[in-house]
């Protein structure tokens, strides 16, 4: 096991990230961040809070999407227990942010598109991540915003720690 982002690079990361978005985004009464269930929400989480932080603004469209029944394998036998979608706002013509955590294959986040777009139409969709895996990929899917690029092979694993579920926030490389 190694460990790829401590504590401290972990907050660091997640600021810069923060701050890419509020500079890209001058006016956030468009853009909406949405966190992918269940390990993505707790970056958008972290995420949102820095927004409002850098911003001032209090209310900024923030919602969470649960993509269990859009996998395409979800009728396999590694289930995922379904999480709610809470997006308690209108996506139509809105920049939608989409936040995960890991950006392996990209099935994830096109199982994340579908379940989006069942929502309405947004006028356009950006994708942040904090770890891209980038040799991985399955479909063309790229991220937006990238915390860290981490090659690796298909055996090794990476695994975010966050404080709200795990008691510490580190990023590790298992293999």
């Amino acid at each position: 096991m190694k460990t790829l982002l401590d504590n401290k690079q972990l907050d660091i990361t997640l600021q810069r990230l923060a701050h890419q978005l509020v500079e890209n985004h001058d006016n956030l009464k468009d853009t909406a961040i949405v966190g992918i269930q269940p390990r993505g929400v707790w970056m958008s989480d972290r995420i949102a809070y820095l927004v409002k932080k850098i911003t001032g603004q209090k209310n900024i469209l923030y919602g969470k999407l649960d993509i269990t029944f859009y996998r395409d394998d979800v009728h396999q036998g590694d289930m995922h227990l379904p999480k709610q979608t809470d997006i308690p706002f209108s996506i139509e013509d809105k920049n939608v942010v989409l936040v995960d955590d890991v950006l392996h294959t990209g099935r994830t986040i096109r199982a994340a598109m579908d379940a989006l777009l069942d929502n309405g139409r947004p006028k356009n969709v950006e994708l942040m991540v904090l770890i891209d895996r980038r040799f991985s990929r399955e479909l063309p899917i790229q991220p937006d915003y990238i915390g860290h690029t981490v090659d690796t092979v298909r055996s090794q694993k990476v695994k975010v720690y966050w404080m709200e579920k795990d008691k510490k926030d580190e990023v590790v490389l298992i293999n």
